[in-house]
């Protein structure tokens, strides 16, 4: 099974050479998946798509039998479209998901990952309300065939999408549901409370309450803090609480050998620890002391 998986990590993109630079990283790790931010996720910022290589890092995929959809693009932090309070900024949310839209089918990825927001002093379903209208907005006026995959979350603060019964509230309140997915974070699943150690009855669960062909990715990340910490801090694979026996297992399970795993784990020593973490998942054997030796 291992040989056969979907996987690959977040990659930079960074001038000068762009998008072909993030493609060649995503190879330098052996990976056949990838996610990118088409600019720094603290900002709204971008650069012109005719400045990004966009051309030569495609044709590179192509070369290198790495299949489009199994490529994501992230949507940046400072978002907030679930949040009515703030109508400026609300607004400000909207239009840049209209545009990493648009920037995302400029690049041919046909996915874009998005953190569904807090609710910050207004009521959790308020929020939930407020997102989906966003999303109305969004869906019809972007101009695109992109999907947005719902990312769920770990309940830091007042984020919303902690649960499965919330995702599956948005899905129901946008007029586009054919245009949502999702992407299970492992770490945020735990640090929000889910067992994600008994993941067959993790995923029964999900199939009954959004459904398994709403998921379009998954990011494959260790926890630094017990189950239901509502944290959020990623670790590196087989370092964390939630184990490389369990992060292995859901990468291999067979209900999820469609859906490409993308791992967010923190860089160690200043090096990316992509490579060995994507080896180690393929030959499903942990390397003991690993990290150390990067």
């Amino acid at each position: 099974m291992g040989k056969d998986l979907l996987i690959g990590s977040h990659v930079a993109m960074n001038g000068p050479e762009y998008y072909l630079g993030s493609v060649k990283e995503a190879i330098s790790y052996q990976a056949n998946a990838l996610m990118f931010y088409t600019g720094a996720p603290q900002n709204s910022f971008r650069k012109p798509l005719a400045e990004l290589r966009i051309p030569e890092g495609r044709a590179l995929l192509k070369e290198s039998n790495i299949d489009e959809n199994n490529i994501f693009v992230h949507a940046p932090y400072i978002i907030n479209a679930a949040n009515a309070g703030k109508p400026e900024l609300l607004k400000l949310s909207i239009n840049t998901i209209v545009g990493e839209l648009q920037r995302t089918a400029g690049f041919g990825v046909k996915t874009l990952i998005l953190h569904p927001g807090n609710h910050l002093d207004a009521e959790e379903d308020f929020a939930l309300q407020t997102l989906a209208k966003s999303l109305d907005t969004i869906f019809e006026t972007d101009g695109t065939q992109v999907k947005i995959a719902l990312e769920t979350m770990a309940g830091k603060g007042s984020e919303i999408g902690k649960t499965f019964e919330s995702i599956r509230r948005i899905i129901d309140l946008c007029k586009y549901p054919e245009r949502l997915g999702v992407c299970l974070d492992t770490c945020h699943l735990h640090d929000g409370g889910y067992d994600v150690d008994n993941i067959d009855a993790l995923l029964q669960d999900f199939d009954h309450i959004i459904g398994l062909d709403r998921l379009l990715v998954i990011h494959l990340n260790d926890s630094k803090n017990p189950r239901g910490a509502h944290k959020d801090r990623h670790d590196n694979l087989g370092y964390g609480h939630i184990g490389f026996a369990t992060l292995c297992k859901i990468a291999n399970h067979p209900l999820l050998k469609k859906i490409p795993k993308i791992l967010e784990t923190p860089y160690f020593n200043e090096k990316a620890p992509y490579a060995i973490e994507i080896q180690m998942l393929r030959d499903e054997k942990f390397i003991d002391g690993w990290r150390e030796k990067l």
